[in-house]
């Protein structure tokens, strides 16, 4: 692998890294945008196969052959640099992205829901036959996810490790699920700024048992939704894009602090204008994807019909 590719995907692991601490955009989402999702959900799939065949195969005596095969089809040379990059991004946007967000929340909203908006022409283009099923499904999601958005926040606290492990599992859904925002679910479950502190704090026993939840709740789904990628793909992307869709609402930039939508305030062209902005930022990250994958041809985004 050459050098610059390796660059290309610590960006675009950071890329991913960051939309994870920001609360209404996915992390899946990002991976769609630049082009790695089908590769990571299948990397992931097979890793977390050869981990369970590790155990399994362990206790029974039965050597460690069938794991090894599931590792050797892991695409550690992509996967390895986006861990690098999410991991470094997770702990450098804690610090600074955090406060950013907190002081300047309607400019930061409308940034980011440019980005969502315009990402969902994404997973709305990979689908090769929009049927009327797919477009029912489609609706569903939207408004199951505008639903989910708009459930007040509740009141952060110092959670107990039992409740830190089923958050994780829970929100490392976003990673997987485009349009499901992982920082969201925290927020909701008031576990959001005990997370972010204790990456800031660098309290490892916090972040290991939201570790472990984290890699319990990836190895139950991502096998199903890889299943999901391979045998029903344009239902699995049209509701892909439903979920994107619905999770606008939780990016409308004038909102009260438990996220009741306000009406348009203030120096709203300048909203619009860092609306723009976002929309403009996926545009040229998905010219870029492009022009890279017309030199390059992977199969990065196209995975199996």
């Amino acid at each position: 692998m050459r050098l610059p590719r390796f660059l290309l995907d610590l960006l675009r692991g950071a890329l991913i890294g960051t939309a994870e601490i920001i609360p209404g955009v996915s992390g899946g989402t990002i991976a769609l945008i630049v082009g790695v999702y089908t590769g990571l959900i299948t990397s992931a799939g097979h890793l977390v196969r050869g981990a369970v065949r590790v155990v399994i195969d362990g206790v029974r005596g039965r050597g460690l052959a069938r794991a090894r095969a599931q590792f050797a089809q892991v695409r550690w040379m992509l996967l390895l640099p986006i861990a690098i990059g999410m991991g470094a991004a997770l702990v450098i946007g804690a610090a600074i992205l955090g406060p950013v967000i907190e002081d300047y929340p309607t400019q930061t909203r409308a940034v980011f829901a440019g980005l969502i908006a315009a990402s969902i022409a994404v997973p709305m283009g990979m689908v090769s036959h929009w049927r009327p099923r797919h477009v029912v499904l489609a609706v569903v999601a939207a408004v199951s996810a505008f639903a989910l958005t708009s459930i007040p926040g509740s009141v952060d606290a110092d959670p107990a490790l039992p409740l830190v492990f089923v958050a994780a599992a829970v929100a490392v859904c976003a990673l997987v699920l485009p349009g499901v925002s992982g920082s969201f679910l925290l927020l909701t479950m008031g576990m959001y700024a005990p997370t972010i502190a204790a990456v800031n704090d660098r309290d490892l026993v916090y972040l290991g048992t939201f570790a472990f939840g984290a890699i319990v709740g990836l190895g139950l789904f991502v096998t199903g939704l890889q299943w999901l990628l391979e045998h029903r793909r344009d239902a699995t992307l049209a509701v892909m894009t439903g979920l994107m869709v619905g999770s606008l609402r939780a990016l409308w930039p004038w909102q009260t602090e438990d996220g009741g939508v306000l009406a348009p305030q203030g120096d709203i062209l300048a909203i619009l204008g860092l609306f723009l902005l976002g929309v403009a930022i996926v545009v040229a990250l998905l010219i870029i994807e492009r022009r890279l994958q017309a030199r390059q041809p992977h199969d990065l985004v196209e995975g199996p019909k």
